[in-house]
């Protein structure tokens, strides 16, 4: 059996070995470290045993998976504890996620904050037994009795609803079996650091009408040191909270009339429509019509495009005149119809056509989330229509646009490539060409990426631009999608050069993603403290006391000639008191207005970040305000 390591030397074993074996043999540092191991695209834990020749990467918890292997062993500790404090409690389901683990629970007990304390103390004391993780392979009839003699229901369901002649595997703590695919790490007591964050409701499955299940979450960690610095971070997230920001900065509301349908306020639609406005002329420089197509199309359309078969359930329906209608969910078969609009030659090819749309997508209730996800939003979608010999440079155009996008707001990204999933649609040979097209650009460009298997759209693999903001948390925005079956589902065709009709490739792409979402991203990023050029409001005028109203009012007036945001504070309050609402406000430049400033024409400007600017003339000022406009700059 060959072993090869992701250095490309090899290990050479004569007979199956586990995975901590190999890892010994390695190093046995290594091995004290270790989680397990990606085996031919495969996560296995130490004890799993290796018997083919095969690709083999060690895990740490510095790696995605190794902290998945981590966090899914800690949600089983938690269910331990739980079992032992909570006689009555069934489980459902405990993954690890991106961001920690949770599990479900069915209880009559009411879970409160001060409960998972209770866990928490639980959870050490089961950690300094120092259990083994043990897996134990079982038949199905033995698994559906075991969990029975345990009134373990939803096991049982979960059991059932797999092929009769799979072999089930369960994991043991103690005291306490799951069932569990696996892995986990080889004992507890590497589980030094955890923290229960809170507690949710989920319905059973996802589906509503099933029962609503508790839902606790919670994160763990090798060291404390790491769980302090997590915890710190959460902190922070929380003081960004685009939902807190958004109320406080009087951005946008949500509201029981409409939940999961955000209602934008002046100063939310000033920032949404500084991004449309900037992100229409770049697109217009770089070769971009803009479109605009209905938002409620025939039922047939959503059957052609595949969204019926693939995507129904995420969708709304009517009916108009008798016949049925579909609320769309994505801006793409509309496009496909403008383009079929007039003939084409291979020598208008490329065709882009953007459109900032709005979408429509049904999420359960309990999904939904702020502007991070809603019901409805609007995508800053583009669509190309090329020759296949155009596919790699307008991909490479693509990335570069993304570039400049992002960094425009300070981000920094990493690429991801997602694959054929298994609803794809299409025969495996065209995905297989479209793969290769979008792995070529990447390595061409030498653009470093991860795999993302069987997580592309159903029409077309694609690439994901993931942001990392201010507080090192990413978000997944940008995508560009390559598609061939949309073209071939709506007859989408351009004369070639020899006069025959022939098929173009379809690309799909969006920077933004939803216009929403990255607003929210936003918010959080600079902390509602946004660039000048975004800012709702840019400048604050002060004035110390009535009979400078005068004054004030004038340079208001000077400031919005010149095209800058700006707002009069003459209530009669204190000065402190309405530079202190300013600042809370995040507003960039406060402009305080007194006898000095009258007599002088000089101004006394505050920057946000308490710094200040003496004895400058409006013009002056003006001036700089508009170059820091001009350049996007980012600042406190």
């Amino acid at each position: 059996m060959i072993v090869r390591l992701p250095d490309g030397s090899e290990r050479n074993y004569d007979s199956p070995k586990s995975v901590k074996e190999i890892t010994m043999d390695i190093s046995e540092g290594l091995a004290r470290v270790a989680l397990g191991a990606v085996v031919n695209g495969e996560t296995l834990g130490m004890v799993d045993v290796v018997d083919e020749d095969c690709e083999f990467k060690v895990l740490k918890f510095d790696d995605k998976e190794g902290k998945k292997i981590f966090w899914h062993t800690t949600s089983h500790v938690m269910a331990y504890a739980i079992q032992n404090l909570f006689e009555d409690a069934k489980f459902a389901i405990g993954p690890s996620i991106d961001n920690g683990f949770y599990y479900d629970i069915d209880t009559d007990h009411r879970f409160v904050p001060e409960d998972l304390e209770k866990i928490e103390a639980e959870m050490k004391r089961i950690v300094k037994e120092g259990h083994d993780v043990v897996r134990v392979e079982v038949s199905r009839d033995e698994a559906i009795e075991f969990f029975k003699e345990r009134n373990q229901d939803y096991k049982v369901e979960l059991i059932e609803d797999l092929p009769e002649d799979e072999l089930i595997t369960l994991y043991k703590i103690g005291e306490f079996a799951d069932l569990c695919r696996g892995p986990h790490i080889e004992n507890i007591k590497k589980i030094k650091a955890f923290k229960l964050l809170s507690i949710a409701g989920a319905y059973w499955r996802g589906d509503e009408n099933n029962k609503m299940l508790q839902r606790i979450y919670g994160i763990s960690f090798e060291k404390k040191k790491q769980l302090d610095e997590y915890l710190d971070r959460l902190a922070e997230a929380e003081k960004r909270d685009h939902r807190k920001l958004g109320r406080e900065l009087d951005l946008f509301s949500i509201h029981e009339e409409g939940p999961g349908f955000p209602f934008f306020h002046p100063n939310g639609m000033i920032l949404r429509n500084q991004l449309l406005s900037w992100w229409r002329d770049v697109l217009e420089k770089n070769g971009y019509g803009e479109i605009m197509t209905p938002i409620i199309l025939n039922e047939e359309l959503w059957h052609k495009s595949g969204h019926w078969a693939h995507y129904k359930e995420n969708m709304y329906f009517t009916k108009i005149d008798g016949e049925d209608y579909a609320v769309k969910p994505m801006n793409c078969p509309g496009s496909t119809i403008v383009y079929s609009s007039n003939p084409h030659s291979y020598r208008d090819l490329p065709i882009r056509l953007s459109e900032f749309g709005q979408v429509h997508r049904h999420e359960l209730s309990g999904a939904l989330h702020g502007l991070f996800r809603v019901r409805t939003f609007t995508q800053d979608d583009a669509h190309i229509y090329c020759l296949p010999s155009q596919i790699k440079e307008e991909v490479y155009r693509m990335i570069d646009l993304a570039d400049y996008l992002y960094s425009t707001f300070g981000f920094k990204y990493s690429l991801e490539l997602s694959t054929r999933p298994d609803d794809f649609m299409g025969d495996i040979e065209t995905w297989n060409l479209a793969e290769q097209n979008l792995k070529e650009v990447l390595e061409e460009r030498e653009l470093p990426y991860v795999i993302n298997e069987g997580d592309g759209a159903f029409y077309g693999p694609k690439i994901d631009f993931h942001l990392e903001d201010a507080i090192g948390r990413t978000w997944q925005c940008g995508t560009i999608q390559l598609d061939f079956q949309m073209p071939e589902n709506f007859d989408l065709t351009y004369v070639n050069e020899k006069g025959e009709k022939a098929r173009p490739v379809m690309l799909h792409r969006t920077m933004f993603g939803s216009i929403e979402r990255f607003m929210g991203v936003l918010i959080e990023h600079f902390a509602g403290k946004f660039p000048l050029w975004l800012a709702p409001v840019q400048v604050q005028i002060i004035p110390v006391s009535d009979k400078f109203n005068d004054y004030a009012i004038e340079l208001r007036d000077l400031f919005a000639e010149k095209g800058i945001r700006v707002k009069l504070d003459d209530r009669a309050e204190k000065v402190g008191y309405k530079i202190r609402e300013a600042q809370l406000k995040k507003i960039n430049y406060m402009l305080v207005v007194g006898e000095q400033e009258v007599s002088s024409k000089k101004l006394s400007v505050r920057k946000r970040n308490g710094e200040e600017i003496k004895d400058i003339s409006p013009e002056e000022f003006i001036e700089s305000l508009l170059s820091e406009i001009k350049s996007k700059e980012i600042s406190e």
